[in-house]
């Protein structure tokens, strides 16, 4: 006799199966911004780090990436610096759009950190935060260790 057929309601699915849907940009989000959020974003759902009420800090994420990559191919057309006459001679000053890219690198670190988007971070975020000072020590004198 076979006995009955399996259900498939009460088959739990291995953690490498299991998939978390990738959400899809905001639509006021500029085209360059949506294909970083295209491109970063699945790896964010994969490790875990997403939530939906991130969205909107996320979406601030993707536009400095955007911005960033911009402003570099600017830098790299047209230079860093332009020369200008002054009483004093010819002087080099930076071009706008260089104070521009340093925003937007300063924007990306801050918001990668707590997105788990460098390898410091990842692996904080992975071990679960700060630990205790003392913890190792308690453990070894309480011999649970």
């Amino acid at each position: 006799m076979r006995g009955s057929k399996p259900r498939l309601d009460n088959v739990i699915p291995m953690k490498g199966d299991m998939t978390a849907p990738v959400p899809d940009p905001m639509s006021e989000m500029s085209a360059e911004g949506r294909a970083v959020w295209e491109r970063v974003v699945p790896h964010v759902v994969q490790k875990g780090h997403w939530d939906d009420s991130f969205a909107d800090m996320f979406a601030v994420y993707c536009e400095a990436a955007a911005d960033f990559l911009k402003f570099t191919g600017e830098i790299a057309a047209f230079g860093a610096w332009y020369e200008v006459q002054t009483r004093n001679g010819m002087q080099q000053k930076k071009r706008a759009v260089w104070g521009l890219r340093q925003d937007a690198v300063t924007t990306m670190n801050q918001l990668a950190a707590r997105f788990g988007l460098t390898p410091v971070d990842a692996a904080r975020l992975k071990s679960g935060g700060q630990l205790d000072l003392f913890d190792d020590l308690m453990r070894q004198l309480d011999g649970t260790d």
